[in-house]
């Protein structure tokens, strides 16, 4: 596999996701596949934040420690990250700042000649990046252009500066020779699934690291179609998103892990007033406020188990960014269709890491829940064959249109009585056989690497990119669920055939899929945990595994 990997560090202010956002773009241009992952502390000025890009010839799922480019805007990217450079690799400094080998260039000198603002620095380490690899300068202004929203002439000036004084100074990366494709963070997936499959409404709380999908929404709110609102927290998020859908709004909301804490009442509101709801919940390391910016897979449990009472729920587990897109778009489905509430499981690391999109979003459209037919008298919890009640909603001619978090008849009137409690709570349940065949159409468990291998790494979410590349080398089964409630026992049971040794690989202290995987009679014969905030890179996982193996 032909690749390279660039870090670029620098404090908070000093633009480094927007530069490595640049640098992925450059590389995209050139037919690479990317990875994009980013690093920042939980503060607005000040801490040091890096970016890795990865880029290789194929699909990549993850990131490696060690990289053969660093773009170091101020001394500290140096002391922190000079060990990952690799032999013969290169450090592209600000020489007002930094003092080290490598190729230095007077960024503040530049900015001074052009009259750009302190944030363009990145810019010109853009520019002296392109200049060392040899991309051509038209493919640079392009992405320039395309990615810098503000003082375009100003940033382009800047960067050829840098680009002309870097340019005869390193190797000409080859183009990769496939066709430029999207890149899309996590939660940009799930936002544009969510749209295709019709959401016309999106309300959330700003908590990281689900807040980049309340801003993407809000920032295409007009051309996308989609209501977005901020309430004054979560638990008026998740109020007003249940009244919303009761009125036929196609809704979904986000959060994190402490912002979910306080919707788990409309959870189980839900789940009796038989709400379609679709809640994305993006992990992050707690618990209570835990680190705030750093990613976990800690929620599981918590999600699964969350609310009051016993009632039907879906919830999955998007691994990449096709997985977000086309996952979110049948659990908004599932949840109209069903009438129930539905759960996207993402993490901090899949969340806000920039992929390159490989989907196809013409696959994804809404599917019409099933409606009153006015016909009779409408009843809001009719009794059915399969347990779906006909949807009516307010306004609706001839229609009544009670719901209620009480115990309720046909009509949505509260009863006591034993037999009402029975049929209705029996009604509720009964769309689980119907549930079951329709994902039975999914794809529900994936596996990967060598399918006839006897020792295999179970996985979920974001971490299956890492194990996917190490089975690849160590010559590994992968199985990677992406539904976990109802838990698919058959396509498991299957995925497991001829399995002997089973490792379970999660970002949490406990291995809350093993725990899952226990009750259903699977047993892991090794865990391989990570807790302190951060994902599996390929080299972590890979140097874990071999002790276990």
């Amino acid at each position: 596999m032909k690749e390279l990997s660039i870090l670029m560090g620098g404090q908070a202010g000093d633009g480094i996701r927007q530069a490595g956002n640049t640098v992925a773009r450059l590389l995209n241009r050139l037919g690479y596949r990317i990875f994009f992952y980013d690093d920042y502390p939980s503060l607005i000025r000040g801490g040091h934040n890096f970016s890795i890009v990865r880029a290789a010839d194929k699909k990549i799922r993850a990131h490696k420690e060690n990289v053969d480019l660093i773009l170091a805007m101020n001394q500290e990217t140096v002391k922190r990250h000079r060990w990952r450079l690799k032999a013969g690799g290169e450090v592209i400094f600000d020489s007002g700042k930094v003092e080290t080998q490598g190729i230095g260039l007077p960024f503040k000198e530049i900015l001074r000649e052009h009259q750009g603002a302190p944030i363009m620095r990145n810019t010109a380490a853009i520019g002296a990046l392109a200049g060392h690899l040899g991309i051509d300068w038209e493919v640079v202004a392009e992405v320039i252009r395309d990615t810098i929203a503000r003082s375009k002439e100003t940033n382009l000036k800047i960067a050829r500066t840098a680009f002309e004084n870097t340019v005869d100074s390193g190797q000409k990366i080859d183009r990769a020779g496939a066709p430029a494709v999207p890149l899309l963070t996590g939660n940009e997936a799930i936002a544009i699934g969510a749209v295709k499959a019709g959401l016309n409404m999106y309300i959330a709380y700003p908590m990281t690291p689900a807040s980049s999908i309340l801003h993407y929404l809000a920032s295409h709110e007009d051309d996308l179609n989609v209501v977005t609102i901020h309430p004054e927290n979560e638990i008026g998020v998740a109020l007003m998103a249940l009244g919303a859908a009761y009125t036929g709004a196609r809704v979904m909301v986000g959060t994190s892990g402490g912002g979910f804490a306080l919707m788990t009442e409309a959870v189980s509101l839900a789940g009796q007033a038989e709400i379609p709801l679709v809640f994305v919940e993006c992990q992050r390391a707690g618990p209570s406020t835990g680190v705030p910016t750093y990613t976990m897979q800690a929620d599981l449990s918590f999600v699964l188990h969350s609310g009051h009472g016993e009632f039907l729920r879906v919830l999955m587990a998007p691994g990449d960014v096709e997985e977000a897109f086309y996952l979110t778009a049948l659990a908004l489905n599932l949840a109209w269709k069903f009438q129930i509430p539905a759960f996207i499981l993402s993490d901090k690391h899949l969340s806000e890491s920039t992929s390159s999109f490989e989907g196809d979003p013409a696959e994804i459209g809404p599917q019409p829940p099933i409606s009153w037919d006015g016909s009779g008298e409408y009843k809001r919890y009719r009794q059915t064959e399969d347990g779906i009640s006909p949807l009516a909603f307010p306004g609706t001619r001839d229609a009544v249109v009670k719901v209620t978090s009480y115990e309720h008849d046909e009509h949505g009137i509260t009863t006591e009585e034993p037999d009402e409690i029975t049929r209705m709570q029996g009604k509720r349940l009964k769309k689980l056989e119907k549930l079951k065949s329709e994902l039975g159409r999914q794809e529900l468990v994936k596996v990967y690497g060598n399918p006839r291998a006897e020792r295999a790494l179970i996985c979920w979410g974001s971490t299956k990119g890492a194990c996917i590349e190490v089975a690849e080398e160590l010559d590994l089964r992968v199985i990677q669920p992406l539904l976990l409630e109802p838990f698919p026992m058959n396509e498991m049971v299957k995925a497991l055939s001829g399995v002997k040794t089973l490792i379970d690989v999660e970002v949490n202290a406990t291995g809350q899929l093993s725990s899952l995987l226990a009750t259903k009679g699977i047993k892991a014969d090794r865990k391989v945990l990570r807790y302190d905030g951060r994902p599996f890179t390929i080299d972590s996982l890979k140097n874990d595994l071999k002790e276990v193996l």
